[in-house]
């Protein structure tokens, strides 16, 4: 089956809800959020096969194994991609249990877990986010790096010697 790529919803406007795009393969689908992408760029580092953005598709769930698109999938910390198997018997993304709730220093909250999110467009069942702590996100509740969140991270900056 050759890979599909579907935009669930028109561009965005006030009114509507987030678009979501869809990249069906024959073991798996993963679908993109770009308003919630925080560049992290797990995705690309971890699976260049599957995740290339200098292509279109930008992603092709059958260039790598069903479970290896998973793992990197779980990997992106802003829950921008996510995935389903598409198998009859395989179950969505399974949530991290216990939960987990982390602070970077920037502020923003970072939650794996079987989550309920309340935002502008209701509550939201997910398994990893990352929530604004700056309380400037046009995203809200999601983080979307518009204040002090958008500086480094001095967890992530090399110490210098």
């Amino acid at each position: 089956m050759a890979d599909r790529t579907t935009d669930r919803t028109s561009e965005r406007t006030s009114d509507e809800k987030p678009r979501l795009k869809e990249y069906e393969g024959e073991g798996i689908t993963v679908t993109f959020e770009p308003r919630r992408c925080l560049h992290a760029a797990e995705c690309v580092h971890g699976l260049p096969e599957v995740f290339d953005v200098s292509r279109r598709p930008w992603v092709l769930p059958d260039a790598a194994e069903p479970d290896r698109v998973a793992e990197v999938v779980r990997c992106c910390p802003s829950g921008a991609l996510q995935y389903h198997h598409r198998a009859e018997d395989a179950v969505s993304e399974p949530p991290d249990s216990p939960t987990t709730v982390r602070r970077t220093h920037a502020g923003q909250l970072v939650i794996r877990g079987d989550l309920v999110v309340t935002g502008a467009y209701g509550d939201r069942h997910e398994t990893r986010v990352m929530l604004c702590g700056c309380g400037a996100s046009g995203n809200q509740p999601y983080c979307d790096h518009s204040g002090p969140c958008a500086e480094p991270d001095d967890e992530d900056v090399p110490e210098q010697r």
